[in-house]
């Protein structure tokens, strides 16, 4: 698939770095258990959880990696966290960019337990009024959850700032960092980050399957698993010990092997120089899209900060068919719809429509960019087309 052009990396990055693919091989190999036997085999394997537990925690400033918990996914963790915190009567304020990650497990405890959820408005360009979030509070506002940066708008919200705010009223901060992670520094103490929830397979290079929640030592989450971890099989509740206690059942070693590798990579690369490549590769392409009259951008403008995510709508056409005929008949990788996050396209009127998601990463070149406006010239760039 040389000739294709993967425009989809806000969903999950590809191609995988070889080095990710060897990792995992190796890690195959073994085919022991971590934690689950005293053998040289298993021991190996628990040196790759332990090995991934403290890269990732330099990576987000974690003072001590056990405060890390491996899951699947970033739904995975941002339930872990959502429901492993809030009780009845609890209040959380969030934001209309929000991902169903967030939004149906908010919207399930609002059933099921009676939490209040307010979902703060956000502008054209996906920004919050942080003078509005002050005014969110109230006397039983326990969390406050946000995306670092919008899957639809690519918007990047200020964490630093609004983990001041949290922590002032004294509230659980959590972020979504599906977006952001590998790509946008990230430190949990300078921004006040008391629960991280960030995926493996989209900036950190990994593959699917993997992801992680960091945990602020001074909470202690309901776990959302129970079963065996491992240690302490004498007792019939779940460990108290981290990461024990949040990570029942079989790890995914080979996945987290791979994962390893990967944020390595990132590393290697500077999350600061990922950004810097990525965000002059949006500019590139919004600038060029914005030459073709019937196209709208949603999200910041030209030269504001963002993310590798460039989404757009046609006027009357079809999200789906935009992405349908890029695929088709130019070999082009989109993603077209909702995009999980509806709110999202209420704040930006696209919520009939839906929206056309590209979104570039680690790999993408210059050339990749210029296939994707020509094809877009192509299509809708003559009184023709339109």
């Amino acid at each position: 698939m040389e000739d294709f052009v993967y425009l989809d990396h806000a969903a999950t990055s590809w191609p995988k770095p070889p080095e990710v693919a060897a990792a995992m091989m190796d890690a195959l190999q073994s085919g022991a258990n971590a934690g689950r036997g005293n053998h040289s085999l298993a021991i190996g394997s628990g040196r790759v959880l332990v090995r991934t537990r403290s890269v990732l925690a330099g990576l987000f400033g974690v003072s001590n990696a056990q405060d890390i918990a491996f899951t699947h996914n970033t739904t995975m963790s941002l339930n872990m966290a959502i429901k492993g915190t809030l009780k009845a009567g609890d209040h959380v304020i969030s934001t209309m960019t929000e991902h169903n990650s967030v939004r149906r497990p908010l919207e399930y405890l609002r059933k099921t337990l009676g939490i209040k959820v307010d979902y703060l408005k956000v502008d054209h360009e996906g920004q919050l009024d942080l003078q509005e979030l002050e005014n969110a509070f109230q006397p039983n506002t326990k969390m406050v959850i946000c995306n670092h940066s919008s899957n639809l708008l690519g918007s990047i919200l200020p964490i630093g700032d609004i983990g001041d705010i949290v922590k002032s009223h004294g509230a659980v901060f959590l972020v979504d960092a599906a977006q952001s992670a590998g790509s946008i520094d990230i430190d949990v103490k300078k921004m006040n980050i008391d629960l991280l929830a960030f995926p493996g397979h989209k900036g950190l290079l990994g593959p699917q399957g993997t992801g992680g929640l960091y945990i602020s030592p001074e909470l202690d989450l309901e776990p959302l698993m129970h079963g065996g971890t491992g240690s302490q099989s004498e007792n019939s509740e779940q460990p108290s010990v981290r990461p024990d206690r949040y990570e029942a059942g079989t790890q995914n070693t080979v996945g987290i092997a791979g994962l390893l590798a990967g944020v390595q990579k990132v590393q290697s690369l500077g999350t600061s120089v990922i950004h810097e490549r990525e965000w002059a590769l949006t500019q590139r392409l919004m600038e060029g899209l914005s030459h073709i009259p019937s196209i709208r951008l949603l999200g910041p403008s030209l030269g504001a900060p963002r993310t590798g995510i460039v989404s757009f709508v046609v006027d009357g056409e079809e999200s789906a068919n935009i992405a349908h005929r890029l695929d088709r008949d130019y070999k082009i990788a989109v993603r077209a719809g909702m995009h999980c996050t509806p709110l999202a396209h209420k704040a930006v009127d696209t919520l009939e429509s839906g929206a056309v998601r590209a979104s570039v990463g680690v790999d993408t070149t210059e050339h990749n960019i210029s296939r994707m406006l020509a094809a877009m010239d192509d299509l809708y760039g003559n009184a023709r087309s339109r």
